[in-house]
């Protein structure tokens, strides 16, 4: 069993485009962070985006609305970041408090600053092989893991375990793409799949991405199979100080001595999500830097 190490291959691009950013003259590429209210997760993943940001040199602007603001005043005040050519990408942390569409604000997004990837423009882009867009950064660092870990998916089956519109969806549309790298055949489960674990144990690949801990266990994979586990939950666990743990979909310690390859958590796919975010930022910028304003760049209606 070989475990894939997500902080080494994450850092390993953070200092490429460390080395990018250092090279621009002029104007560095800006990351607009818009947080809504104080739900711990998002303040500590947006902290985090901030100090990736600024490693790599890119300029973090952190916008802290009022957990009051409205639906119409949010998509004001994305208006008014799609207006500024200073701000290279936009990203708008998810949950949003109850009363907040979700949907709309990321598609109020111009989707040539949607450094997250869920505006319907860049999605589509995703399923027609698109390069021009932006690919949602989850998904991307999952295959990020996969090509430089040596797994090429041509004419493999991956079994994706999840059919969500951050994760299930989009990974599943990457790795049908007919591009290097890709290729696969590729089913998705859901809680509605019958007959769940035949259908994994046939996966060349498996991509467990539905949000429930350690339901993946050894007796629905494939030996030498290849395991990306992408959740992320809290267990209690009495011996811990904080009073519980970490843990993916993946049940660790039964699966992986059967596993060809395998992503811990945490230290797997998860530090591939920041580094994929700030990766965008920076064609974001490069691509507005090659597209001036009063060109033919365009911008969401």
């Amino acid at each position: 069993m070989e475990l894939i190490d997500g902080n080494r291959i994450a850092a390993a691009i953070v200092a490429e485009l460390k080395a990018e950013v250092a090279a621009v003259t002029g104007r560095k590429p800006c990351l607009a962070l818009v947080r809504v209210g104080e739900d711990p997760a998002s303040v500590s993943y947006v902290k985090k985006k901030e100090q990736t940001a600024a490693e790599i040199g890119i300029e973090g602007r952190l916008i802290l609305p009022p957990v009051t603001i409205t639906q119409a005043e949010l998509l004001a005040e994305v208006d008014r970041l799609n207006a500024d050519e200073n701000v290279d990408g936009i990203l708008v942390q998810s949950p949003l408090p109850a009363g907040l569409d979700e949907r709309e604000i990321f598609g109020r997004i111009d989707p040539t600053k949607d450094v997250d990837g869920l505006h319907p423009l860049n999605l589509g882009k995703v399923a027609q092989d698109d390069d021009s867009g932006f690919a949602a950064c989850t998904p991307s660092g999952v295959m990020e893991l996969l090509a430089r870990s040596g797994v090429d998916l041509r004419g493999r089956h991956v079994v994706v375990l999840g059919r969500s519109l951050l994760v299930g969806k989009p990974v599943a549309l990457l790795a049908l793409q007919k591009k290097a790298g890709a290729n696969a055949t590729v089913t998705i489960c859901h809680s509605g799949t019958a007959n769940l674990a035949a259908l994994t144990r046939q996966a060349d690949v498996l991509i467990a991405a539905i949000g429930r801990a350690e339901f993946v266990t050894a007796d629905m994979v494939k030996p030498g199979a290849v395991v990306i586990d992408v959740g992320v939950s809290r267990v209690p666990d009495a011996t811990r100080k904080s009073g519980y743990r970490l843990s993916g979909d993946v049940h660790f310690a039964s699966v992986a001595p059967i596993a060809a390859k395998i992503t811990p958590v945490p230290g797997g796919v998860g530090p591939m999500t920041v580094s994929m975010l700030m990766r965008n930022t920076v064609l974001a910028h490069r691509r507005r830097l090659a597209s001036p304003p009063g060109s033919s760049r365009k911008s969401a209606p």
